[in-house]
């Protein structure tokens, strides 16, 4: 009977998305023609400006082209990151640095964001530590930030 109640388990303990994923969920649904308000681009919802300081492409809708560009922005925002910090970040602050970069780069993140960010984390689920965040604050103080 243990052994049964072990293996129920097992799929919760082993449950979650790479970022990767998880960013083009929380982003668009997977949806890689979809435009945003203020004309964000493809299944990552990246802005035009940010999109052509990494290529002159105008594939947008090209899943690998997304994912290469998103990949390219968030290598140097991760980079600033722990340079900064001293440490890689959690998916907690991963989503935040792809959402508001310099938010998280002054340690101090918006309500809006910090929601988003805890659903990203979510669906990435588990291998990440649940309770520290930006610059060691815990994310209940991250949320009552803003």
């Amino acid at each position: 009977m243990k052994l049964a109640c072990l293996f129920m388990l097992v799929p919760i303990w082993a449950f979650g998305m790479d970022r990767v994923s998880a960013l083009s969920m929380i982003e668009s649904g997977g949806n890689d023609r979809l435009v945003g308000k203020v004309g964000e681009i493809s299944r990552y919802q990246i802005l035009k400006s940010e999109w052509l300081r990494v290529t002159n492409s105008n594939r947008y809708s090209n899943e690998a082209m997304a994912r290469t560009v998103m990949l390219q922005l968030m290598t140097g925002r991760i980079r600033a990151f722990e340079k900064t910090f001293g440490r890689l970040p959690n998916s907690f602050e991963y989503y935040a640095l792809w959402n508001a970069p310099s938010q998280v780069m002054r340690g101090r993140i918006s309500h809006r964001v910090a929601e988003r960010s805890q659903r990203f984390a979510n669906l990435c689920g588990v291998g990440d530590p649940p309770v520290r965040t930006v610059a060691g604050l815990s994310r209940q103080t991250v949320l009552r930030a803003f």
